[in-house]
């Protein structure tokens, strides 16, 4: 895809949310499969890590900043990306224009429980919401194909993935085109804040780019060493391609 910016190796789509909504929208319209991939800082630097999941990435139709540090690092690297398109909210606007469009929806995730605490939030906020089928983020591998067909029989038009990463991208890149699904996006944590499980960051801590903290002083044993490592990861990430992009003096006065 042209227009695309190329962030750490990454091609990324600087798309604004409205924009992003619109193309989603034409691919149900159209008949064409979109998979959508999002990227935060923490993703990037495990995507150095783990080639599976750099692949599943790539393989996405659209890439887009899901974090504020991504657009930030942008910014500063010459790869400017116009907002932060938070996987969360692009979610919800999709709920809602799915609503508003008749057009049938599959949600993929989570434990059972909170699978169903979810679907209960979003009937109340969806109402008029044309639900296809929903199953919980608990299989084998050798079951992915089976789910793959129950979503594809359900005739969903778009499919939510609440699974973490590296899975939902894996499951995305192998068995995304199968579901038949016009619209695969994964959306991670977002089944547990519709379910009240976690909460969400409040709009300042996400202006400030630091939701990822308010998500480890929710749960500090599980997330905060992973946070700080990756956090202090991406920084140096970040910095040394800065000073690989900064021509040196000497380079800079032989030009002139």
């Amino acid at each position: 895809m042209s227009g695309r910016q190329s962030l750490f190796g990454v091609e990324l789509d600087p798309l604004t949310m409205d924009e992003t909504v619109r193309r989603c929208l034409a691919a149900v319209r159209e008949g064409r499969q979109l998979e959508i991939g999002v990227v935060n800082a923490a993703k990037l630097v495990n995507m150095r890590r783990d080639k599976r999941l750099a692949e599943a990435v790539a393989g996405c139709d659209l890439v887009l900043a899901d974090g504020q540090a991504v657009v930030w690092a942008g910014r500063l690297l010459r790869a400017p990306l116009p907002e932060r398109v938070a996987g969360i909210d692009l979610f919800l606007r999709l709920l809602a224009e799915a609503e508003s469009a008749g057009m049938s929806v599959y949600f993929l995730g989570a434990r059972q429980e909170v699978l169903e605490r979810m679907l209960g939030e979003v009937a109340d906020r969806f109402p008029g919401l044309k639900l296809a089928g929903s199953r919980n983020g608990y299989f084998d591998d050798f079951e992915q194909e089976a789910v793959a067909d129950a979503i594809a029989r359900s005739g969903a038009q778009m499919l939510f993935l609440g699974m973490t990463s590296p899975k939902k991208e894996i499951f995305t890149a192998a068995y995304g085109e199968r579901t038949g699904a016009r619209v695969v996006h994964g959306v991670g944590g977002s089944f547990d804040i519709l379910a009240g499980v976690t909460r969400r960051a409040p709009v300042s801590w996400q202006r400030w780019g630091v939701e990822w903290l308010y998500r480890a002083l929710q749960e500090p044993r599980r997330l905060g060493r992973r946070y700080l490592t990756t956090n202090a990861a991406f920084v140096l990430m970040t910095a040394r391609e800065f000073i690989r992009l900064t021509p040196s003096p000497a380079s800079a006065n032989r030009s002139h």
